[in-house]
């Protein structure tokens, strides 16, 4: 069982950044590809960013690519979303995921969820 617990949401204007961190509990965090999803309010929760266990591989979705970066410190147990350039349609509530499988770009692939953080981007 692994246990995500995601920090570093909050209100911020367009253009200014963020970081997600995604504290994981697994004993062996390097097994686990990462993912960050987001869901706005009245929308499908939608992929954002993955990055395999290793963090050799990435993939980020087209709203966000050149703008988020995601990484992983594996020491430390610790998966981010450095977001820059914030738009107020990033507004969502952001979720880590961990998957023992490969790296993924769709929801349904990972196991295990974080709580989530608020990201709200104002105009």
């Amino acid at each position: 069982q692994v246990q995500l617990v995601e920090s570093g949401g909050g209100e911020v204007q367009a253009g200014d950044s963020l970081r997600l961190s995604c504290a994981a509990s697994a004993r062996t965090f390097s097994r686990y590809a990462m993912g960050w999803f987001r869901q706005a309010p009245g929308k499908e929760r939608e992929f954002v960013a993955a990055i395999s266990g290793s963090g050799i591989s990435v993939y980020y979705a087209d709203s966000v690519q050149g703008r988020f970066t995601i990484s992983r410190g594996n020491a430390k147990n610790t998966g981010y979303l450095q977001m820059n350039s914030l738009k107020p349609e990033d507004t969502a509530v952001y979720y880590c995921a961990a998957t023992a499988g490969g790296i993924s770009n769709t929801g349904v692939s990972y196991e295990y969820w974080g709580q989530g953080t608020q990201v709200t981007v104002s105009s």
